[in-house]
């Protein structure tokens, strides 16, 4: 059964297609690709899989496929630069379409991609992973990386559907559904407590791919995402609340080297670390945070930093995005299902708790 969430921002709303077979409709393209070319960027891993299925969809129009290496590392402006390379040699427009057919990574590089090729051009999300489909598919935000940090380079450049296929979590590993569930979490941590309670009773069932606990999660989580980017599409209040973890998140990826910690373990950590100073300033409870953590354990996700040198993680936050005037700002929660931005925290506890981790 087909589900559709709408990502209401005036002129550049747009649906976000949920369930199973939902890339197989052509009907759920049409109205969202410009002129007669389509670019389908995927992966090494996803090719194999899905490429064909796809682009016999369009058979009726000039397709061109580039095919990236799995992993991280690829998220650069020498990637960004090679796609463009192709696009220009098959003598793309401003009236043809981009496809991202991957997990996050092929998303934000397509994505980015898009809106700097000829000034912007449209693009499609067919996200792949349990993580892209709740969470980096929708609300239009894509970069690359830099050396200095994660997702440092980047616009805002809002696809124009999204399509999740729930039959592309077939194929995934264990360890790509638990990342997924990390930003699940995340959704029910900072916006929705009955969500969250839900997650406590039924993470099991997500991990062995029911498809009715799985539709749940996808399309509770596209909701509220939905409903976060409509209120702040540029991330200029409210929307930097999705960013819950991210900050001690990203700052790990980058001192394990982006691809050797997956995105979701990264951020699992991040939030217990942002739960253990929300409850060191009395904002929620000793067992509000052990609830937390046996949630993400049930997902099969560490709560633990990995060996990192404390002085070194904190260099690496400052250069997060959210930092104002040099102090970082990090995302806690006063309750289970709400959460608050500040730069407002007692820098020796937040110090402290990362020498403990």
């Amino acid at each position: 059964m087909m589900h559709i969430e709408t990502v209401n921002l005036e002129d550049n709303s747009y649906p976000i297609f949920i369930g199973e077979g939902a890339s197989l409709s052509l009907e759920n393209f049409e109205g969202y690709i410009a002129g007669k070319d389509i670019a389908i960027v995927t992966n090494e891993v996803v090719a194999p899989l899905y490429l064909n299925e796809i682009s016999d969809l369009f058979s009726n129009m000039n397709v061109i496929e580039y095919i990236l290496p799995d992993g991280e590392q690829e998220k650069k402006l020498k990637t960004v630069h090679k796609i463009i390379d192709r696009l220009m040699e098959a003598g793309l427009g401003r009236d043809s379409t981009l496809i991202a057919l991957g997990g996050g990574v092929v998303g934000d590089i397509t994505g980015f991609t898009a809106s700097i090729f000829m000034r912007g051009i449209n693009f499609i999300q067919i996200p792949t992973t349990l993580l892209a489909q709740v969470d980096a598919s929708v609300g239009g935000k894509t970069a690359v990386n830099h050396k200095a940090g994660k997702n440092l380079i980047g616009s805002f450049h809002q696809p124009k559907c999204v399509i999740c296929d729930s039959r592309f979590l077939e194929t995934l590993k264990a360890t790509e559904i638990s990342a997924g569930l990390a930003e699940i979490i995340k959704y029910g941590l900072i916006y929705d407590r009955e969500f969250f309670q839900w997650l406590q009773k039924n993470i099991q069932q997500i991990l062995s791919n029911d498809p009715v606990a799985v539709a749940h999660a996808i399309q509770r989580s596209c909701a509220i995402k939905a409903e976060i980017v409509a209120q702040d599409e540029k991330e200029q209040s409210v929307r930097a609340l999705l960013n819950f973890g991210h900050t001690f998140g990203h700052a790990i990826e980058k001192l394990t080297g982006y691809g050797n910690w997956t995105h979701g373990d990264a951020v699992a950590v991040g939030m217990v670390l942002a739960a253990r100073l929300s409850e060191k300033m009395s904002l929620i409870t000793p067992e509000d945070v052990q609830n937390i953590e046996e949630a993400l354990t049930a997902a099969n996700l560490p709560i633990s930093l990995p060996s990192i040198d404390p002085t070194e993680l904190l260099a690496a936050m400052k250069s997060d995005k959210k930092a104002k005037d040099r102090n970082i700002q990090l995302v806690l929660l006063k309750n289970i299902g709400e959460a608050f931005l500040t730069a407002d925290y007692p820098k020796e506890d937040l110090t402290n708790l990362l020498r403990a981790s």
